[in-house]
């Protein structure tokens, strides 16, 4: 531990590198980077001043190393400083800017004048009267070095307590920013005499007697009354920010650690934000009547000093980076439409129009609020199909490729967990609400696996965010609406195994066509036996297992971190639609409607409604955005209207399901009954069973045959045993 002596040497080496500390430019001149500060701190042009630790390093690297391992300590030493130095650097008269500068002023004022009664010509200066706490009207921040190591919140121990540390993770919750109490003022109803308490926790025991000279002489034993009006507060908020999921061993559950953010830190990240905290860890100090109940256990904090949001990949740090022209060039040269779609998850073989679908989400529609009504901009889809084909894997690079999304699967989530919990805030002890994957990923991507499997009390809260792009909550007295604009990428599996085509949607996936009508594209990933097919995935996928990288295509994949950047930029423009559009948009919207009229006879898997025109209209404002163009092309409107043929084409059902088809079903049905749970059935047995329940033997033959031929199960080839394959 440092002696007094040793301290004071400390603080002159701050005051002189404060004052000195310069750095040049490329033109030779010279720029006093903290004496500017200082002067701006010494006319409340400033209110932080925030020192970083590189630059300490270039002066003096003991100092920087000292204040790296014991920053609490420094940091009341560097406030200090500041304050000596700032009569220096006061060229005029700053006037009084809130109720705290005329209450100090008018103390001062009184005091002098009994002074002044006393001892004519002996003034005690003000520091004695007032706590430095109080007379501060700035804040002393300190920056990490940028070669200083990220610390994983895991690994966040007694050894980091009270040094500077940089931690990462995702913020998940993020309370209301409220004033919390610096110095607490009290007045004595005996002796009148004013006593400042400064507070440096989130708690503290509140003085009784009153400390004064007459109090004490007289032994009148004064109380003491809380004055607000003199009293120094400053903005609270409390962040909770929890580490990132990759960086989860195996089998634990994710680690969080409380962040305390005051002043000009507040408000810097909400929810749902990947952020890069700077901040000195401490214990958290306990008071008054809550230290008795805690006994032996600590909790400890982070004191932010620094709060740096970043996007989704390790390296970027804050906003995106503007695209140079040359770069806009390089990529808006010819086919860039394919090139870009091509670089989304260029390891999985074709899909092409799929991948075309992703990229339009990415970059979304415009949103549109016509008198207080509110259009959705943002495009939502699903990819329903056999296992195995890679929808898992296409929503799990969607997840890396955007720079705000949530990931989840439909078994794992429960309605609350979507949504919002309500939780009680063990600092204020209020009901707050704590938001789910929806609302941590607004203005992002929701990616949602396993979509059939989830339940539909669950399913229930996607039908809100999906068409209004708001979560209304109504719990424990929160009556309240949160934001969730998103767009929602789900992934459905057939319920028997493999895809039927003789089946509608509904029965196939087994979703409500409530929910189904909300997916602007809905997409059939089939997987058809085609040997030529067949033969260049097996190569493309050989090839990946052995190289670890995609094979030569027609166009180099995008790098991400570029991807990202042309995204984000696309994203900042706003097409419009030209008046010459409307009639061939409401042309094409009618020769839709007409084709699913003159379909509707053939019992057709989809439904062309007011919503199929919005999603055209989103889907080419979206191309325009890709192209960068604020009008919306003739061409744009036609590659929406193919992609939504083209995912409707893969939904073709054959011809409608017949009387006997639905016999096919029930018999299928009964025999999973026979089996249950169990993987072998004798045919003898189903043939003998099904006949007294009144099927007919042709329906049992052909209910066999149709279920082989979709891996449902396999007979032996004396055709005497069933087997129930592992697919269901």
């Amino acid at each position: 531990m440092a002696s007094k002596g040793d301290y004071e040497a400390e603080k002159q080496k701050l005051k002189e590198f404060l004052a000195n500390f310069a750095t040049t430019d490329e033109e030779g001149r010279k720029t006093f980077k903290y004496a500017e500060q200082l002067t701006a701190i010494a006319h409340r042009e400033q209110t932080t001043l925030t020192i970083d630790l590189d630059d300490v390093a270039q002066e003096d690297e003991e100092l920087a190393e000292s204040i790296r391992s014991n920053t609490r300590r420094f940091n009341l030493l560097t406030a200090e400083a500041v304050e000596a130095l700032l009569p220096e650097y006061r060229t005029r008269e700053v006037p009084s800017r809130d109720a705290l500068d005329v209450f100090i002023k008018h103390r001062m004022t009184a005091t002098a004048r009994a002074q002044e009664a006393v001892a004519p010509g002996v003034q005690q200066p003000p520091a004695k009267t007032f706590p430095p706490e109080l007379m501060r009207r700035f804040e002393v921040y300190f920056k990490s070095g940028a070669t200083d190591k990220v610390l994983p919140i895991r690994e966040v121990k007694a050894q980091q307590i009270g040094k500077l540390i940089s931690v990462k993770g995702i913020v998940t919750r993020a309370t209301e920013v409220k004033p919390m109490m610096q110095v607490a003022t009290y007045t004595c109803d005996q002796c009148g005499a004013e006593t400042f308490q400064p507070i440096n926790s989130t708690s503290f025991m509140p003085q009784i007697q009153c400390p004064g000279e007459d109090c004490r002489v007289n032994k009148s034993g004064g109380r003491l009354t809380l004055q607000s009006r003199g009293s120094k507060f400053a903005k609270f908020q409390e962040l909770k920010v929890q580490e990132h999921s990759d960086a989860v061993p195996v089998g634990h559950i994710p680690r969080s650690i409380s962040v305390y953010a005051r002043g000009d830190l507040t408000r810097a990240a909400t929810p749902g934000d990947h952020v890069q905290i700077c901040g000195v860890f401490l214990p958290m100090k306990v008071e008054g009547f809550k230290a008795l109940s805690s006994g032996l256990l600590s909790d400890t904090y982070l004191e932010a000093h620094k709060v740096m949001r970043l996007s989704k990949s390790e390296d970027e740090m804050g906003e995106e980076a503007e695209m140079s022209e040359e770069e806009l060039r390089a990529i808006n040269e010819e086919d860039f439409y394919n090139k870009l779609s091509s670089s989304i998850a260029p390891e999985i073989y074709g899909h092409e129009d799929v991948k075309k679908a992703l990229l339009l989400l990415m970059v979304g529609g415009v949103d549109r609020s016509p008198a207080g009504m509110k259009i959705r901009g943002n495009i939502n889809i699903c990819l329903m199909g056999d296992p195995g084909v890679a929808k898992s894997q296409l929503l799990s690079y969607m997840d890396r490729l955007a720079p705000r999304s949530q990931y989840t699967t439909g078994r794992g989530s429960s309605g609350v967990g979507l949504t919002a919990a309500v939780m009680k805030d063990p600092l204020t002890g209020e009901m707050t609400l704590e938001g789910g994957a929806l609302v941590l990923a607004d203005q992002g991507i929701c990616c949602i696996d396993e979509f059939d499997k989830m339940d539909e009390g669950d399913r229930t809260a996607i039908h809100e965010v999906m068409e209004q792009q708001t979560i209304s909550i109504a719990k424990a007295g929160i009556m309240t609406s949160l934001n969730a604009r998103v767009s929602i990428l789900a992934a459905a599996n057939p319920a028997y195994g493999r895809y039927n085509i003789k089946r509608s949607i509904e029965d196939n996936v087994q979703l409500p066509a409530a929910l189904l009508s909300r997916f602007d594209l809905l997409w059939l990933m089939a997987d058809k036996s085609d040997r030529e097919n067949d033969l260049r995935l097996a190569r493309h996928i050989t090839y990946v297992h052995q190289n670890n990288t995609n094979p030569p295509q027609q166009y180099t994949p995008l790098d991400m971190k570029l991807m990202r950047r042309y995204i984000a930029t696309c994203q900042k423009v706003v097409p419009t639609v030209p008046a010459e559009l409307r009639d061939y948009i409401v042309g094409c919207y009618c020769e839709l409607r007409k084709e699913s009229r003159a379909e509707e006879n053939k019992n057709t898997t989809t439904f062309t409604s007011a919503r199929t025109l919005l999603a055209i209209l989103r889907l080419s404002t979206a191309l325009a955005r890709l192209r960068t163009a604020t009008v919306v092309e003739k061409d744009d409107v036609g590659e929406a209207i193919r992609l939504m043929e083209m995912s409707k084409d893969s939904l073709k059902a054959a011809p409608a399901a017949t009387k006997g088809q639905q016999e096919v079903d029930r018999i299928y049905q009964f025999i999973l009954s026979i089996a249950e749970g169990g993987r072998t059935v004798k045919v003898q047995d189903i043939r003998d069973r099904a006949t007294s329940k009144g099927y007919k033997p042709d329906a049992i033959d052909r209910c066999l045959e149709e279920y082989e031929s979709l891996d449902v199960w396999q007979l032996n080839q004396a055709r005497t045993k069933l087997t129930i394959l592992n697919s269901l």
